[in-house]
C-alpha cells in the first residue's frame, strides 16, 4: 500500500507541473500584453514598463515559470508585498493574491461538488437497485423511462425551470445562495439545495442505469447462484454479494465522471450566479488573468487527482482481489 501511494503521489505531481507547463507557456502564445489590462485606457509606455516589473513579466517566460514554481513552496516578493506560500501569484486584473482568492471561492465549489455526488450516488444507487430488485415490473418500466427522460436535460436549461417554479412562482424556496457551514447549516443546506438537486440529475439518470445493468449481470453470477442454492435468503444474497459486485464498475465510472462533475459546478454556478472556482476561472480567461488561471487550474486538477486516489482506496474495500494483488 506505501509503494501504491509513493507511486501515485509521484504521478499526480508530474502531472500537475505538466498542466502548469502547458497553462503557462500557451498563455504566452496569446499576442496580447497581459499588463495592459491592468495599465487601463490611459497607458503611457513608462506605466507599461513599471507594471512588466511588479509583476516579473519583463524577464524571459521560462525564468518566469520557475519564478511560479519556486514561489508555490518558498513564497516570492511583489511591488505590492510578500506572498507568502504557497504563492502563486497575483492578480493581474486586481493585484490580489491569487491564493486567498481561490481559498474564498474554494468551499463554494467544494460543497456545490461533494453535495451534488452524495445526492446522485444516492438517488442513482437507490433507483438502480430497486429497478433490478423488480425486474420486469413497472417499478423498472419507471425507473429505466425515467431515466432515459432526465438523462436529455441539461443544466442550463433545468436550472431556470426549477428557480421559476420553486423559487419565482410558489416561493417555496429561496434564491440559491451560498452561507458559510460554519455560519449557519441550516442556510448553507438550503441554499444550495437547489444547485444539488439539478446538478445531480443530469448524473443520477446515467447511474440508475448503470446500477441496475450492473446489479441484474451480478445476480447471474455463479457465486450469487451457489448462495441462493445453500438456502440463503434473496434479500440476503441481493445485498451481500450481488450489490457489492455491482459496484466495482460504478467505483469505475466515478472516478472518470469526477471531471464532469467539476465542469458541471462551472456550469451551475453560472446559472445559479455563485461565485466559486468555476466561475473564477471563467473571469481569469476573460481578463487574460494567468495568475488566477494558473491557480485555479492547479487547484482543480488536485482536487480530481485526491478524489481519483479516494476511488482508487475504494477498490480495496470493495474488492477483497485487489488488496491480494
Amino acid at each position: 500500500m506505501l509503494q501504491f501511494l509513493i507511486r501515485r503521489t509521484f504521478g499526480a505531481a508530474l502531472i500537475l507541473l505538466l498542466i502548469s507547463a502547458f497553462t503557462f507557456f500557451m498563455f504566452f502564445a496569446i499576442p496580447q500584453d497581459p499588463a495592459l489590462l491592468a495599465c487601463g485606457k490611459n497607458c503611457t509606455p513608462d506605466a507599461l514598463a513599471i507594471i512588466h516589473k511588479n509583476l516579473g513579466l519583463d524577464k524571459p517566460v521560462t525564468v518566469q515559470y520557475w519564478t511560479f514554481l519556486v514561489g508555490i513552496f518558498a513564497g516570492r516578493d511583489f511591488a505590492v508585498g510578500h506572498c507568502a506560500a504557497p504563492c502563486f501569484g497575483v492578480s493581474f486584473d486586481n493585484n490580489q493574491n491569487v491564493w486567498d482568492t481561490i481559498v474564498d471561492r474554494f468551499p463554494l465549489t467544494l460543497s456545490l461538488t461533494v453535495g451534488s455526488l452524495i445526492v446522485f450516488l444516492v438517488l442513482g444507487l437507490g433507483a438502480g437497485l430497486l429497478a433490478a430488485k423488480n425486474r420486469g415490473t413497472w417499478i423498472d418500466k419507471l425507473f429505466s423511462s425515467g431515466s432515459l427522460v432526465v438523462s436529455s436535460l441539461q443544466i442550463y436549461f433545468l436550472g431556470p425551470l426549477v428557480l421559476l417554479a420553486l423559487v419565482y412562482t410558489t416561493g417555496w424556496l429561496d434564491k440559491p445562495k451560498y452561507v458559510p457551514f460554519s455560519e449557519d447549516l441550516g442556510g448553507w443546506f438550503m441554499g444550495l439545495l437547489i444547485p444539488w438537486v439539478v446538478m445531480a440529475t443530469i448524473f443520477t439518470a446515467n447511474y440508475t442505469r448503470m446500477s441496475r445493468s450492473s446489479m441484474i449481470e451480478q445476480l447471474q453470477e455463479e457465486h450469487v447462484r451457489a448462495a441462493r442454492a445453500k438456502g440463503m435468503s434473496a434479500n440476503y444474497t441481493f445485498f451481500r454479494y450481488a450489490w457489492r459486485g455491482s459496484l466495482i464498475p460504478i467505483v469505475t465510472i466515478l472516478g472518470i465522471d469526477l471531471s464532469s462533475l467539476l465542469s458541471g459546478g462551472m456550469v451551475t454556478e453560472l446559472t445559479f450566479g455563485l461565485a466559486g472556482l468555476g466561475r473564477l476561472a471563467l473571469e481569469s480567461v476573460v481578463d487574460k488573468d494567468l495568475p488566477m488561471l494558473m491557480g485555479v487550474m492547479l487547484v482543480s486538477a488536485a482536487l480530481i487527482i485526491v478524489f481519483n486516489l479516494i476511488v482508487d482506496a475504494l477498490y480495496a474495500v470493495i474488492d477483497p482481489r485487489v488488496r491480494l494483488s
